[in-house]
Parts: structure tokens; sequence; C-alpha cells
């Protein structure tokens, strides 16, 4: 199936046979726990919903189908997904390689609590150049963890290149997709490993939901997350499963319009008088445009931005806005606004964040439909 059809579809086929309730639209199933007639034999493979729930389960079929993978699993936040993750394949002394640019919550789980509680070594690098990325790695490196676009930066890697570099010595590539969302970046078929998301923003994309994802088409390395995800219980919720669901079939109509208002915004701030720099792969002057066009099917909704005055004319121009929220999170319907500095990155440090280039001149904008 085509993307379109997938997104409505996939995990949601009435069942029209006896015993089936033909329901087009999946139903939530609240049932904490599940009846069996035999003590050794759950009645449909069902038992406890932390376990398996049919509403999460065709969830998962459908993030599987959408992200071009053989598996999905959906957890309770973007951070659970990544936690999950990260448990499965890390151990004390284990090394990481990172992007430099990464979301702050991001970085506060690798330095805060894998770092700092379990001896994991993490090197953060530039990953637009992919040489920085081999350079990096060790005897003891576990994954290359990657964003791409960037987190607030709007930066680019070369997922293939990387991959191609990391595989050379069987480590594998974990791409957070959230910014481009699966319909706009396919990062399994470039050859990444694994593929993480925040289901808040873009794919479930109505604000209404906190949610992570995780899709993979390696088996064994499958049951490994699932047998953690239900370990550590991090799991997303019925109701939650059935509203992400929801969003998935219009994402591929939400992503269009996102990205023609996104270039809209951004070609009308490159050229005014108060701005210093944009951010958006869909411009021309963005240093890896060229890389967006090849890699991506499209550059989606996010921009970032630098205005001339630097953190008091920032809070200015936000404190100025009418139909922007000033809020955290994105990919939402409505267009959202943040200071990063301050909220998105505040658990950052200064000199790191301003080492990476989030300055306190830096706004970024999620464009909204």
């Amino acid at each position: 199936m085509k993307f379109e059809t997938a997104a409505v579809h996939a995990g949601e086929e009435p069942v029209l046979s006896e015993g089936g309730s033909g329901d087009v639209v999946i139903p939530i199933h609240l049932a904490s726990t599940f009846a069996r007639r035999d003590v050794a034999k759950p009645t449909g493979g069902y038992e406890y919903s932390r376990s398996g729930n049919p509403t999460r389960d065709a969830l998962e079929t459908k993030l599987a189908a959408i992200e071009g993978a053989k598996f999905g699993l959906a957890f309770s936040s973007g951070l659970a997904a990544e936690t999950t993750v990260a448990l499965t394949l890390l151990k004390k002394d284990d090394h990481v390689v990172a992007f430099d640019d990464l979301y702050g919550g991001t970085r506060r789980l690798f330095n805060h609590v894998f770092q700092e509680n379990f001896g994991i070594k993490f090197s953060y690098v530039d990953a637009r150049e992919t040489e920085n990325v081999a350079s990096a790695l060790r005897r003891n490196t576990r994954f290359v963890w990657l964003e791409t676009p960037t987190n607030p930066l709007i930066r680019l890697c070369d997922i293939r290149g990387i991959a191609k570099v990391a595989h050379e010595k069987g480590i594998p590539v974990i791409v957070d997709n959230t910014f481009a969302s699966p319909y706009f970046q396919h990062p399994l078929a470039l050859g990444a490993d694994i593929v993480v998301h925040s289901t808040t923003k873009y794919i479930n994309g109505h604000s209404d939901s906190v949610g992570g994802a995780v899709m993979l088409s390696d088996e064994a390395l499958h049951q490994r997350i699932r047998y953690n995800q239900n370990a550590a219980g991090a799991i997303l919720s019925p109701f939650d499963s059935f509203l992400v669901a929801r969003g998935i079939k219009t994402l591929a109509l939400r992503m269009e319009r996102h990205q023609k208002n996104a270039l809209t915004l951004a070609k009308y701030l490159e050229g005014h008088e108060k701005v210093s720099a944009v951010h958006y792969p869909g411009l021309r002057s963005h240093p890896q445009y060229a890389l967006a066009k090849k890699q991506m099917d499209g550059f989606s909704g996010m921009i970032s931005f630098e205005i001339k005055g630097g953190k008091p004319a920032a809070l200015k121009f936000l404190r100025a806005l009418r139909l922007f929220s000033l809020a955290e999170s994105l990919g939402g319907v409505e267009s959202l606004i943040e200071h990063p500095a301050t909220m998105t990155h505040a658990s950052v440090p200064k000199k790191e964040r301003e080492k990476v280039g989030v300055k306190d001149s830096l706004i970024r904008v999620s464009a909204g439909i």
C-alpha cells in the first residue's frame, strides 16, 4: 500500500467473519486484564494490558506500516521510547556517539541518567560531517544516535553515509525521525537500524496526546525491546493509542500543509531586516539543501531563526505574538513558537548550548496548518 492508504487502513481492517463486529475504526479496549478459560492459554493472546492490548497492537501495526518497518512499538512518551532502547542496548562502561545538536531532553537523559548513574560514556560530534562520526567510534561503541533534521538548529546528517561507516564496525544506527515524520523521511530505507519518534508531535498531530514509538525490522532486536517494553512498563494507554492512530490517518495531508506554510514563513523571515539567520532545509541558502533534496521527500514544518538584538529582542518579539502560542512541543495543527535557550534546551548547560550554536537570539517555530 502507498503511504496514505497504509496510514488509514493498516491495523484497522474490519473483522467481518463470525464473531467479528465489523468495526471500521478500532475500538478503545480499556480492559486492564483479560479473562481466560484455560490456565495455560490466554484468550485471544491477551492477558494483561501492559503486556499487550488490542488497541495498542493496532497502532503498533500502523506505526510499522508508515515507517516501512516490520515491527512497531508504542510508548508513553518519546523519552520512554528512547530509554527502553537504551536499556536494551547498553550496559556499564559502554559508549555512544551522538549528534551534538539534540533535543534537550535526550541530552538530559543521556548525561544525567545513563552517564551519571550507569557509567555510559557519550561523545557528541557534529554529524553534519560523516567523518566526525567515523573518527569518534570506539571498540565499545554500542550505537550511533542521530537526529536529522535536528532540534533546534534544523541541521542534517547523511544517514546512508553514517550507516555505512557504522555498519563496517558492526555498530547499529538509531535515528530520531520526529522532525521529518515518516511521511518526509525513511531512515530504515537509508540504512538505519532503529527509528524513534515522539508521537506527541507530527504523528499524532493535535497536541492532545503524549507518546513515543520505536520502529525496526530486525526480529531478534524487536523481541529484546518488546521484552523491556513490558518489563519496564512505559506503554501507551489504550485511549492515547486510539488518538495517535486517528492522527496518523491525516498525517500525509497535514505534512504537506505544514511544509507549505513553513516554506512561506522561512522565505519571509529570510528577507526580514530584523532577522540575521534562518534555518530551514527548504531554503536554497541552507548549507545542506542538496542533502535534504536527496535524503528527504519534503522539508517538514520546523524552522528556527536568529533575531537581531539578542535575548531582549527575542523575548520582546515572543511576547507580542497573538496567534502563535508560546509553548514547547511541535507538530500540532496550531502554530507554536518557543525560545530554546530558556525552554526546550534549558537543561543543557549554557556553555555546551552555545558551543553547538543554540544562542539566546534563537527562536524555534512549528508552522501549523
